[in-house]
């Protein structure tokens, strides 16, 4: 269950330079794809923060690759999402973009901070982010046709 002090909101469109995050709903042969940070028991969604320079689609490309090996995928952008919450971000409302990808090929290791990936159809007890992922993939299902 969300925390009542967080929000979390979606749109379908927004100012590309207000765009933070790119997190990635991600299936391999149909099934999830969830990651594991090395300094945490919890599992999440790939994704993470806009590098300078960057575009939102190739910060979302590369945080697929860093945080789950993928070599071979399509990917699209789904819709955009913001969450405001008083403990972060001086509780202003920050925006991301979430996105959809289809992994076809790994890579054998992982060289970042995710300890390893797990590919199941069932979705994670414990989540890194409890109060947003969960969210996101439910609006991804209710607009998935």
């Amino acid at each position: 269950m969300r925390k009542p002090d967080v929000m979390v909101r979606f749109y379908d469109n927004a100012e590309d330079s207000a765009l933070k995050f790119a997190v990635i709903i991600a299936k391999h042969r149909g099934k999830w794809v969830f990651c594991k940070h090395k300094q945490r028991e919890t599992w999440e969604l790939p994704g993470g923060h806009r590098e300078f320079g960057e575009s939102i689609d190739i910060t979302a490309r590369r945080e697929l690759y860093e945080e789950t090996g993928a070599l071979e995928f399509t990917i699209q952008p789904l819709f955009v999402y913001s969450v405001t919450a008083p403990d972060k971000f001086d509780g202003r409302e920050v925006f991301g973009m979430v996105f959809f990808a289809d992994i076809e090929v790994f890579e054998p290791e992982l060289h970042s901070e995710i300890e390893r990936i797990i590919i199941t159809d069932e979705l994670p007890a414990l989540w890194t982010y409890p109060d947003i992922q969960p969210y996101l993939l439910e609006e991804y299902r209710s607009r998935k046709v």
